[in-house]
């Protein structure tokens, strides 16, 4: 048999194998939202693990990390450091967005804004934002899964037909089995991940360079500047660093899809623990950077834009095609698990808070069911649509994701610590942080000025405009009491 043959078989047949898993586990089609959406509030700290995993460490994981390591070096263990800042927020934070919840009977973010504040028309804008934010974070996935089946085809075949094929493969498992299937095939994506990863970043080194330290050795005999920041105000610079480290880590949990997993909790305190476990799966990158910094000195010579297929390409090209199989797989589930539950957050956003909260086209429960799971088939369309259009690295997309999403974080906050804090506060500052991300970007060929990430700039300039408008125009009327 041929290669392609082989490595694209085993894809299929992994794929197909963990999506027959999942739905086998789903006991019925759900008609519910709360079922659909949340899983109907009952999973517990092990499962709780599973999903936000699955959605966290995704095809950017796996492909953008070892990327950016073979482009910048040091620059890309800002996404090592982002994690812990988002597990200690979490820790604290999360659990009483689950009590307003939980008490409340919330279903998406932008329930809990228009809960929170009092306003439907602010859960529509917010729903309607969320819902076209997440489509640059379902392109990334559609990246990171066109560069896996172009090298686990051996280039033999168009990759773009394999993506569109299983992205609407996706999509249907989504129609179909909602937040419950998608905790059960995180099980399976998660420990295949694992394992790819633990090849990548230990084998490969140990092939060519006969341990890790011994690669670390050459590096920095032949690459020292990989392994250290630019002094310089710039792009990837120590300002740059830790500015989007306090970004990222302060966004770490506000994508409408987190929110979605933090609803499906049965408590407080699972979430408590499943922030206290959640560092475990940072190891993982570790062993992707390794992998990352093997493949620049195996295969030097690769731009930045190409640098995301590295070490896939290194198994490609000195390991068998069953090998290159299972680890295409484990990234092709490391990109469709985590898009199945971006659908999932952004249809069951548009359906119930634009739909029905806001135009009232749907009335029931079983009608905004079915309105969830048809806005699935039109986010994925859309995002196919940008994923054609618009083709930039793993990293500026995710960051790109991170710029905008982090906006709604003092919204989240304030509602929860100060009450002098309206509607109109909120709106003014998501308003403002959302016009200084997009000015900068499109005014200033540099988007980094002075080094520092111009979605920390935008979140300063969001805060100070709603402890302003707060300040000035305090809150009326008061938001619901929690029991």
């Amino acid at each position: 048999m041929s290669p392609p043959f082989v490595a694209l078989g085993i894809v299929a047949l992994v794929v197909g194998g963990t999506v027959a898993f999942a739905l086998a586990s789903v006991k019925r089609l759900a008609t519910d939202p709360h079922e659909y959406v949340v899983a109907g509030r009952s999973f517990g700290a092990f499962f709780l693990w599973l999903l936000l995993a699955g959605e966290i460490y995704t095809a950017f994981t796996f492909l953008g990390a070892a990327g950016w390591a073979y482009s910048f070096g040091a620059a890309s263990f800002y996404i090592l450091a982002y994690g812990a800042i988002g597990y200690v927020i979490g820790y604290f934070f999360l659990p009483a967005i689950w009590k307003v919840g939980h008490a409340r009977n919330l279903l998406t973010a932008a329930d809990y804004f228009r809960d929170r504040y009092g306003s439907r028309k602010l859960g529509v804008t917010i729903g309607t934002l969320q819902f076209f934010m997440l489509i640059p974070y379902v392109t990334l996935q559609l990246t990171g899964l066109q560069i896996l089946l172009t090298i686990a085809g051996y280039d033999a075949y168009n990759a773009t037909a394999g993506v569109a094929l299983a992205f609407l493969l996706m999509a249907v498992f989504v129609f179909t089995a909602g937040m419950r299937g998608l905790a059960w095939a995180s099980i399976a994506k998660d420990a295949l991940i694992l394992l790819a990863v633990l090849f990548a970043g230990l084998v490969i080194p140990a092939h060519f360079f006969g341990s890790v330290p011994a690669m670390f050795d050459r590096i920095v005999a032949h690459r020292p500047q990989s392994l250290v920041l630019p002094t310089t105000w710039t792009n990837h610079s120590l300002i740059w660093y830790v500015s989007t480290v306090l970004l990222t880590g302060i966004g770490f949990f506000t994508g409408p899809q987190n929110m979605n997993a933090i609803l499906t909790s049965r408590s407080g305190d699972a979430l408590r623990r499943n922030a206290i476990w959640m560092p475990v799966y940072g190891l993982i990158l570790l062993f992707v950077f390794f992998a990352g910094f093997a493949a620049l000195l195996v295969i030097p010579g690769m731009k930045p834009g190409e640098a995301d297929q590295s070490f896939v390409l290194v198994v490609q090209r000195y390991y068998p095609p069953w090998v290159l199989g299972f680890v295409a797989a484990a990234g092709v589930l490391g990109a469709l698990v985590p898009s199945a539950a971006l659908l999932l957050a952004g249809a069951s956003t548009f359906a119930k808070n634009v739909l029905a909260d806001g135009f009232g086209f749907v009335k029931g429960d079983r009608e905004q069911t079915t309105a969830m799971r048809l806005s699935v088939i039109a986010l994925a369309a859309l995002a196919l649509l940008l994923w054609l259009v618009y083709k930039k690295t793993l990293v500026d997309l995710l960051l790109f994701y991170y710029n905008g999403i982090t906006q709604f974080m003092p919204g989240l906050v304030f509602a929860l610590v100060w009450k002098r804090v309206s509607k109109y506060a909120v709106a003014a500052g998501l308003a403002a942080g959302l016009l200084t991300v997009v000015t900068i970007f499109v005014e200033h060929a540099d988007p980094t000025p002075y080094g520092i990430n111009i979605g920390l700039l935008a979140l300063a300039v969001n805060v100070a405009v709603v402890a302003t408008v707060a300040t000035i125009w305090p809150r009326r009327d008061a938001a619901p009491e929690i029991p």
